[in-house]
């Protein structure tokens, strides 16, 4: 499959250690939940990489002299915008590595039969500053239809592609190519991808419905 936009799969221990425990049938599910944390918080590290992050140059006072310093720019604006519900399990780990972006919930559910999405809750503002840097947080990337509406709503908001990262835990070929045709600035941050789809559009082997399992809904 050729592929426009970026997609990183970080090769670190540790994702791929709580990627094999989300992965589990048998992970308790509050293990899980911590699982998706831990991913959430490891996945958005590896997402600041490069020049994504504005800096600005300073100098700070240590206890024995002054030192030149490098700092995220206070200034610049960040969001974060966990997929409901299960982009929410994702945000608690994010949150510690971005502790002052805004955050701004999107719900959308999927109707199993269809398997179009709809939305049920946007807390979206009317408009980005379009030098706003946003993350996404959304665990599974597998029909594409969610993460296509949810990028329409955003870029309907001035909002700008090459600025927009995505966070996911497992992803499928289905929902990078529709991305990679739409948003070829786009980058995505992925535990793994996985081959294809069962007829009911979940990621084979993937992690079963993310969001049953991190609230105990099954």
């Amino acid at each position: 499959m050729a592929l426009q936009l970026r997609i990183f799969v970080p090769p670190h221990p540790l994702i791929q250690h709580w990627l094999a425990i989300a992965r589990d049938k048998n992970t308790p599910g509050v293990v899980f939940r911590t699982a998706l944390k831990e991913l959430g918080y490891w996945l958005t590290y590896e997402a600041m990489r490069g020049d994504w992050l504005p800096t600005e140059e300073g100098m700070v006072e240590t206890p024995l002299g002054p030192t030149p310093a490098t700092f995220v720019s206070p200034t610049a604006p960040f969001a974060m915008v966990p997929i409901l519900r299960a982009g929410l399990a994702l945000l608690d780990g994010a949150q510690m590595v971005m502790p002052r972006a805004s955050t701004y919930h999107l719900g959308l559910a999927r109707n199993e039969e269809t398997l179009q999405p709809t939305c049920y809750l946007n807390k979206l503002p009317t408009a980005f500053d379009p030098t706003t840097r946003i993350l996404i947080c959304e665990p599974m990337l597998a029909t594409g239809g969610s993460i296509a509406l949810a990028m329409q709503e955003l870029t309907q908001r001035q909002a700008d592609p090459s600025l927009i990262r995505i966070i996911s835990v497992v992803a499928a070929p289905p929902a990078l190519k529709q991305l990679s045709e739409a948003y070829p600035a786009l980058q995505i941050y992925a535990a793994g991808i996985d081959e294809s789809l069962d007829d009911r559009g979940f990621i084979v082997p993937g992690l079963g419905d993310a969001g049953d399992r991190a609230f105990g809904t099954e």
